[in-house]
């Protein structure tokens, strides 16, 4: 059950260290909420910084001599120019002048939020390795904080955490409560957070190891290499998405790298492009990745490898857009259209003439109203007559979990109920070896004559394209046969159901598998327009068939 989050901060033991005119400007409860950071320079007002304003604390210009009051009553200074409060995570930040002498401070108010990890509860289950991408002061480290607190002590892993400048877990010797039975290695120097992170390997036998800000080649390297040894990584890169990562040569290695590839004469032809293209190097070091846009609205990429490769092709990502409400609600939906700056993501080589100038990827086309998108090769009802709404499928798994099931049916928004038994069950999922092992289920589902959809494995592609199957199934057998709804659209004229499916094919073949698809037959001014959709793919058409027969196929770059 999703609950609301709970914010806890010690923002008491910040103020204390503060001049006295700050702490009493900051002494309502109303002038501390939402105070991001204070800003202490020399000869200037101090000043409170909020989400989108800033306030000046008292009417005097702060001296030397209470500067340096707030530099005693702080922790030590280290290499990064970074201090802190004991067992607090507030974070207290100098600006030395050309001599080394202390003449500002950024004070940043730290809080542990609970109830944050719920946007990302369901990732931490699989144990592949995690990015959290943003913009500074998103959040990043303290959604960090507590997937650490939840991995150590609701998963049961053995966590440590690669703290280098103490704002994870606090300053002091002790961590802070907020990393519940996680383990925290502090590291002496900036420089030195790459070593530490494969010391944490190598004498400390985690299963997860948390870091905050990778910024380094080396910290990207030493990332990989913890990766290929089985351990899950969970890291905050800046950068505002994953595009950033990719046009960046010092982070790009996180997402699988970039090279320059140059193709035969032959297969630059097939794919019509020049000679040089980019193409991913290796796999990414993060299988997911998460864009934090704000506070309460992510954006996961669950398959990084083919995020990566579709914006090497000029083509866009669609991302699954995460949103927390006021109640602790998460909804999920899919990104209706690519950002601005996938679109321009692509090879130097592929430069697009004039009269392209628009991008590679097309314009989305509109979903059919119904939650459940036609197999390719099924012809999509006519969009005139407004369609049913779909009967609920009650939905029995064998050898496949429960939550997975749901969370395939809320990422595609699915009329499906996943169900305890057989007996309340419209269908059963099973994977082909759990099936055997339980032949009373087999049994049951024949008495009751439910169908059985037997799959090879419980990746979730696969259980998507199967719960569409027997809802589409499901659907057909709950049609009134005497209803007097309008005849469907001549097929060879429906130019909205020819682009659909033209779209899903190359979506979901043609692109990820690299398999040509042939098209239902369709009219002239039909094909003409399925032919201009696949070529903004870059995908070459071919018709074949005659008279009423003719029809277009789809290939492969």
């Amino acid at each position: 059950m999703n609950r609301p989050q709970r914010v806890t901060d010690d923002l008491d033991r910040l103020l204390e260290v503060l001049p006295q005119v700050v702490q009493t400007c900051l002494a309502t409860e109303a002038a501390r909420d939402q105070l991001i950071e204070v800003v202490l320079d020399l000869g200037r007002v101090p000043e409170a910084r909020y989400p989108a304003r800033a306030v000046s604390l008292g009417a005097e210009p702060l001296g030397r001599l209470e500067l340096a009051a707030v530099v005693e009553r702080v922790g030590a200074f280290g290499g990064d120019n970074r201090a802190g409060i004991e067992r607090t995570l507030h974070r207290i930040s100098a600006i030395r002048n050309r001599s080394g002498e202390i003449v500002g401070l950024t004070c940043r108010v730290g809080r542990s939020v609970f109830g944050t990890v719920a946007m990302v509860r369901d990732l931490l289950d699989g144990g592949d390795s995690l990015l959290l991408m943003g913009r500074p002061g998103v959040g990043k480290t303290t959604a960090l904080r507590e997937i650490a607190r939840v991995l150590a002590d609701d998963l049961g892993k053995r966590v440590v955490v690669i703290d280098t400048s103490n704002e994870i877990a606090g300053d002091g010797d002790i961590p802070h409560p907020a990393i519940g039975r996680a383990r925290r290695m502090q590291v002496a120097r900036p420089e030195l957070q790459h070593q530490v992170m494969i010391e944490a390997v190598e004498n400390h036998m985690p299963e997860v190891i948390v870091i905050d800000e990778i910024g380094t080649e080396l910290e990207a390297q030493a990332a990989r290499t913890i990766a290929e040894r089985g351990v899950m990584l969970v890291a905050t890169a800046h950068g505002n998405e994953l595009t950033n990562l990719i046009k960046n040569p010092t982070l790009c290695d996180l997402v699988g790298g970039i090279q320059s590839v140059t193709l035969g004469d032959e297969e630059a032809r097939r794919r019509r492009t020049q000679k040089t293209v980019l193409e991913r190097a290796a796999d990414p070091t993060f299988p997911l990745a998460v864009e934090m846009h704000s506070r309460h609205r992510w954006l996961v990429h669950r398959d990084v490898a083919r995020t990566v490769d579709l914006l090497l092709r000029g083509q866009s990502a669609r991302p699954e857009i995460r949103e927390l409400g006021a109640g602790g609600e998460l909804r999920l939906q899919e990104s209706p259209s690519p950002s601005p700056s996938q679109s321009q993501l692509r090879s130097p080589s592929r430069s697009p003439s004039p009269s392209k100038s628009a991008g590679l990827a097309p314009r989305p086309l509109s979903r059919p109203e119904t939650p459940s998108i036609p197999p390719v090769g099924v012809e999509p009802a006519c969009s005139s007559p407004a369609p049913a709404a779909p009967p609920l499928l009650r939905l029995y798994g064998v050898g496949i979990s429960r939550s997975q099931l749901e969370q395939v049916g809320r990422a595609r928004q699915l009329a499906v109920e996943v169900v305890g038994s057989v007996e309340l069950a419209d269908a059963v999922l099973s994977l082909r070896h759990e099936l055997g092992r339980d032949p009373h289920v087999r049994r049951q589902a024949q008495q009751l004559g439910l169908p059985i959809l037997v799959l090879k494995s419980a990746a979730q592609p696969q259980l998507q394209r199967a719960m569409e199957r027997l809802l589409e199934r499901h659907r057909q057998q709950h049609a009134d046969p005497d209803s007097t709804a309008a005849p469907p659209c001549p097929q060879g004229d429906d130019a909205h159901a020819g682009l659909e499916e033209c779209r899903l094919a190359v979506e979901r073949v043609v692109l990820p598998h690299g398999q040509p698809v042939e098209l239902l037959p369709r009219s002239p001014r039909v094909r003409l327009l399925q032919a201009e959709l696949a070529g903004r793919y870059r995908l070459r058409t071919a018709e074949f068939g005659r008279g009423a027969e003719q029809r277009l196929r789809v290939f492969p770059a």
